[in-house]
């Protein structure tokens, strides 16, 4: 008998559906497996023959079975189809019915074997079950760990499976279905970390107004300055600064987190992401890749959140460089032979680094750097890459009285009230493009929008001629000027918000930086 199990696979952050086909017939026993499987799925059929047999149930020993996953010229990874293929295997032993008690042609079934016939979780199931609504199935039946994150879904039934026993039984007619339907659920509240806040952080008022700047308009940031300035501190809280995500961010964001197998135990995530990789890590693991279907890496892990690089000049340049195009398009697109796969990136880069090697440039006490020793140091960092870097933000060291002031600055919550004030002027200015924040405006936008006045103009050629700014370079600080417009809810650019967007690309021109810090 021919039997047919619908389940379900992920390319990118998209599933796509997978028929599994089960045929058995007399003949020499073999077990046949086609449709491009990887060595995962392969090793499917002795987690299946174990799980079966030990719920006493009959496995095909002595016939010929065909298991064919559909469509066959797509290559399926992962563990996932073991639930799908076992359930299959009984159906065309007329062991069960598709249509008896539960209609399983109407769900979607994913899930990983144990041995003991147990249900382990799987990764992208949120894909899975946006698939299984979209093209019309009831519902879909996953392990119990992945509920959930299944139920972020409206609109289908969600059957939660611990063990293959419990939807034996459920199939056979000795349970309730009612008893493995999960509730969806609930959207998401909050998304800030109650132990960060900005008053938290003494001194540093400068360095907190770009920062409100940057999370005002999306803006990338990087601060320089000496080791226990604060740098860290000041990024672990930016976070707490930031707009809450939206419910359609909070879903693509999780999806991402669901192609990964990172969600655990848990439904639609409601705080923004903060990625903080290790100085050692390599391309793959920043941008995304790997052997097989390629995975998504910490850039896109951040996507509409944080990604902090600290110590970035102790970063791998190649990593380094490969974060130019993404950073422009919000995405990342990784390519193989026969497989082309697009994860999203919009992510704000806050970065750190050092003055110099030793972070002390400047004291003649505890700084033996020479300018050579310095512009090598900073020379990791290549110029199309500062580039796109809206803001350069100098740190410096907090003197004693501010540490030990029993006062501190404003609360984060006041300041994200702001910054969400802005946001929102940026949304209507938006409205009906793909774009929410000022970093993302394209050329068109950006002439139709940062428009400054005579003398806004002629205090940005004179940046521009006395630093050597690029083009590029140009656009940022129109940009941040827009952004800081905003703040203020000034509807025009005047030269006070270009003057201040200046001052914040202090790295534009190396030379004159480090004169000004020797000095």
């Amino acid at each position: 008998m021919l039997a047919r199990i619908h389940s379900g696979a992920v390319l990118g952050i998209d599933a796509f559906q997978i028929d599994v086909e089960a045929d058995i017939t007399l003949g020499f026993s073999a077990f046949h497996l086609v449709g491009l499987p990887d060595s995962a799925v392969r090793e499917s059929r002795l987690r299946v023959q174990s799980a079966l047999e030990s719920l006493a149930m009959t496995f095909p020993r002595s016939r010929r079975v065909t298991i064919n996953l559909a469509p066959a010229s797509i290559r399926k990874d992962g563990t996932a189809l073991d639930l799908p293929i076992a359930l299959a295997i009984l159906v065309a032993q007329e062991e069960l019915s598709l249509d008896q008690h539960l209609p399983l042609d109407r769900y979607l079934i994913v899930g990983e074997l144990a041995l003991d016939g147990a249900l382990r979780p799987v990764r992208g199931v949120l894909p899975l079950a946006v698939l299984a609504r979209d093209a019309g199935f009831r519902g879909v039946i996953v392990p119990s760990e992945n509920a959930a994150e299944a139920g972020i879904v409206d609109g289908i039934d969600v059957l939660s499976v611990p063990h293959l026993r419990a939807l034996l039984a459920v199939l056979q007619g000795r349970r309730d279905v009612d008893e493995l339907r999960h509730s969806s659920s609930p959207p998401p509240s909050g998304c800030l970390d109650d132990h960060l806040d900005f008053a938290q952080v003494a001194g540093q008022e400068a360095v907190k107004r770009a920062l409100e700047i940057a999370a005002a308009g999306a803006h990338n940031l990087l601060m320089v300055g000496p080791p226990g300035s604060g740098k860290s501190m000041l990024a672990r809280r930016l976070p707490t600064i930031l707009p809450p995500m939206s419910f359609e961010e909070a879903l693509q964001t999780t999806r991402v987190y669901s192609v990964t197998g990172q969600l655990q135990d848990q439904g639609l995530m409601s705080r923004r992401p903060f990625r903080a990789p290790h100085h050692t890590i390599s391309d793959v693991g920043l941008v995304g890749g790997g052997s097989g279907v390629p995975r998504p890496g910490e850039l896109s892990l951040a996507h509409n959140g944080v990604l902090f690089l600290d110590e970035m000049p102790e970063f791998r340049r190649s990593a380094l460089e490969v974060l130019r195009q993404p950073l422009e398009n919000r995405e990342v697109t990784l390519t193989r032979s026969m497989l082309r796969v697009t994860y999203p990136a919009s992510v704000m880069l806050v970065a750190a680094m050092n003055p110099c090697r030793c972070g002390h440039f400047g004291d003649p006490h505890r700084c033996q750097c020479s300018l050579e020793d310095v512009k090598r140091y900073r020379g990791r960092l290549s110029g199309p890459l500062l580039d796109r870097i809206d803001l350069h933000i100098q740190v410096p060291a907090v003197p004693y009285k501010k540490i030990r002031s029993a006062h501190r600055g404003e609360p984060s919550e006041a300041i994200r009230l702001r910054v969400e004030a802005a946001r929102q002027v940026q949304l209507q200015r938006f409205e009906g493009t793909p774009y929410h924040a000022n970093h993302q405006m394209g050329p068109d936008l950006l002439r139709a929008h940062c428009v400054a006045d005579d003398a806004g103009h002629r205090l940005l050629e004179t940046a521009v001629d006395h630093f050597g700014l690029s083009a590029r370079s140009c656009d940022r600080i129109l940009k941040v000027a827009r952004t800081i417009a905003d703040l203020a809810q000034c509807p025009s650019l005047t030269s006070d918000h270009i003057a201040e967007a200046i001052q914040y690309r202090g790295l534009d021109h190396p030379s004159r930086s480090l004169q000004s810090l020797s000095g």
